[in-house]
């Protein structure tokens, strides 16, 4: 072809832009701990005020029917971290108890890992491979030094240690805890000054963090300790829903709903932050506890009610499992509602999945999660799922050992549990 006839030919082409790729989205997973089903607004709280949880729901998708993989803290971090069962990575209960000698009991409890092992690959390590920028923040609780965030694929560990709570909530954090006398702490809040509040410093933590990414996409996770024991809460607030009690509230706790306030305030300072870097339209903001509301008491009150549902953390009846799950992404639904069965095992695959990622094949074997990314864009839509799975073969102060299924039918749900003790179902 002459040059006179290509330069005729590509004038008559018809021009194509050419787009740059979609930027990869950002993840902010925000990890409450033991915050029940009901202890915020867009669930039915009546006495806690969560009005940027509020915010969250109206810009997002509300899950009702958002399961937690354990009824306690450290097997469900594990499931989220790797989109396993607990009973498949056999951590079943957490690190301390996992330690301690079989009690005597009618049961023997099963040998659990006491580490998150190395073998497995988390979502961090994932993502940083895929050039994210990892960061963690707060509490870890899935193992001792040699298995703490900075192994498992994170470039950044603020606050995650072996502990599962703080000694105090106020600065500095530390000091004998339990019966054990154990010398709790948070490390790498450094500079703190008195009256300091734990759940405002890991968020400011956290804002540094996000800022120090640099442009890279960044996955963020925020685990915060509140609501954990020891309950307290700061001083104006706990006057302020003092004044707000009131018989017929199925809240009964000031000090714990000045928990609550605080995380919600926290919340939304994490989305004004993102707001204002101009970073919240491509950032998948994720909020979900790691089991249901603690029931039993703490220094003579009882913490939390996770009305409607039956009984709380430890158990595997709904009110031990089903736990709050907003889920804000880019191009999402907003102020919409899916009451399609979910589960914490299912963050790894939809965030794969949302980043454009296929992850490690040989982990993706044993994933039990799906994805449920297209929850996100059809609230409404089904998985391709009939089943969960929930193993506690432990003693709690709301359960013996027990499994249960959760299985759909049609229209139908069915939900069974089976003792360990007695066989009883």
């Amino acid at each position: 072809m002459t040059r006179r006839l290509f330069l005729r030919a590509s004038a008559a082409a018809p021009l194509v832009k050419l787009r740059a790729a979609p930027a990869p989205p950002n993840f902010v997973l925000i990890l409450a701990d033991d915050l029940g089903w009901s202890d915020t607004t867009p669930y039915g709280a009546d006495l806690h005020e969560t009005p940027n949880l509020e915010r969250l729901a109206r810009e997002g998708v509300r899950f009702t029917r958002a399961y937690a993989a354990s009824p306690v803290c450290s097997p469900t971090r594990a499931s989220i971290q790797t989109g396993k069962y607990p009973a498949r990575l056999r951590i079943t209960i957490w690190r301390e108890a996992a330690l301690r000698p079989p009690t005597r009991r009618r049961v023997i409890t099963p040998p659990v890992e006491a580490n998150l092992p190395h073998r497995e690959v988390t979502i961090a390590e994932v993502l940083r491979q895929a050039g994210y920028f990892t960061i963690h923040i707060g509490k870890w609780h899935l193992g001792d030094a040699e298995h703490y965030p900075e192994t498992q694929g994170y470039d950044v560990n603020t606050g995650g240690t072996v502990w599962g709570a703080p000694a105090t909530y106020f600065w500095p954090y530390r000091g004998p805890f339990g019966q054990e006398g154990e010398y709790r702490y948070v490390p790498g809040l450094h500079g703190g000054r008195p009256g300091e509040y734990l759940t405002d410093r890991l968020t400011e933590e956290a804002i540094k963090m996000i800022d120090a990414a640099g442009g890279r996409p960044f996955f963020l996770n925020l685990c915060y300790h509140t609501v954990h024991t020891p309950i307290e809460g700061k001083p104006g607030l706990v006057e302020r829903y003092n004044a707000r009690l009131a018989p017929g509230l199925h809240h009964q706790n000031a000090t714990y709903a000045a928990m609550v306030h605080s995380l919600d305030e926290n919340v939304g300072r994490l989305l004004k932050h993102l707001d204002a870097r101009g970073l919240a339209a491509n950032t998948v903001v994720i909020f979900t506890s790691d089991n249901g509301g603690y029931i039993n008491e703490y220094r003579g009150r009882r913490v939390t009610d996770n009305y409607p549902l039956r009984s709380g953390k430890g158990s595997l009846y709904e009110g031990g499992i089903r736990v709050p799950l907003i889920v804000r992404a880019p191009g999402g639904a907003a102020g919409r509602a899916s009451h399609e069965p979910v589960c914490s095992i299912d963050f790894y695959p939809t965030m794969l999945e949302l980043a454009g990622l296929t992850g490690d094949a040989r982990h993706n074997a044993e994933v039990d999660g799906v994805s449920f990314a297209s929850l996100l864009r059809q609230p409404e839509g089904r998985l391709a799922r009939d089943e969960l799975y929930f193993h506690y073969p432990h003693y709690y102060a709301t359960t013996t050992p027990v499994s249960a299924i959760l299985r759909r039918e049609g229209a139908r749900q069915w939900k069974l549990l089976q003792y360990f003790e007695d066989r009883s179902l």
